[in-house]
């Protein structure tokens, strides 16, 4: 991975909304790993590739500099955990998130 991979690994990570420690925890990695790759562009381990596409919701050929960015059709990062926390509420619950979040987009 060139320095330039490094730095698109670090654009994908943060626009998913994830900390180092956080994509870490996620591929079982140690942070340091992950700031070692964004920083000088080193591949991570063939295996760590589609958990961390999947963590970060986009494409492995996107974290390779292969594609185009393209999201991939989950939502990703914080937003996938947030999801999954409210797949676990009450309907009502559900029902009143969706309406502020369509206010919110509606709003923006």
């Amino acid at each position: 991975m060139s320095q330039a991979a490094g730095s698109r690994l670090r654009a994908l990570r943060e626009a998913s909304g994830l900390t180092l420690r956080e994509l870490a925890r996620q591929i079982g990695e140690q942070p340091t790993n992950l700031s070692y790759w964004e920083r000088t562009g080193s591949l991570p381990r063939a295996d760590l590739i589609i958990p961390i596409a999947q963590a970060l919701g986009v494409t492995p050929e996107e974290i390779l500099g292969q594609d185009k960015p393209k999201r991939a059709g989950a939502p990703g990062g914080k937003v996938r955990q947030v999801f999954e926390q409210v797949q676990k509420l009450p309907r009502r619950q559900q029902d009143k998130i969706v309406e502020v979040v369509e206010a919110l987009l509606k709003a923006s």
